[in-house]
């Protein structure tokens, strides 16, 4: 894959993640604030894994640009996953040996 056809869609996959945010925040926008707040951070807690997560707070990082005000809200309550540590080749070769 061309590193601009896996821009694209790394570009859409954070794009649906974002869609599917402000799905959830849309429906608990009649609650009360509060409610709709703890409703979305819940919701996102119990049924995004963590690589789901992961992108969302990538867009929220990044300036939140598209989330809805809920899902920005209920940021502060969701679980961040933690950081996967990455293979070698994939973090830009193999590691160092010894002497070399």
């Amino acid at each position: 894959m061309s590193p601009e056809a896996a821009d694209q869609r790394r570009a859409a996959i954070l794009a649906k993640h974002a869609r599917m945010a402000n799905q959830i925040a849309t429906f608990f926008a009649s609650k009360p604030r509060e409610e709709g707040i703890a409703g979305v951070a819940e919701h996102i807690n119990k049924f995004w894994e963590p690589r789901m997560r992961r992108h969302l707070f990538e867009i929220v990082d990044g300036g939140g640009e598209g989330l809805h005000e809920l899902v920005l809200a209920a940021a502060a309550s969701i679980r961040r996953p933690v950081d996967e540590p990455r293979p070698a080749a994939a973090a830009g070769g193999a590691p160092a040996t010894a002497g070399a």
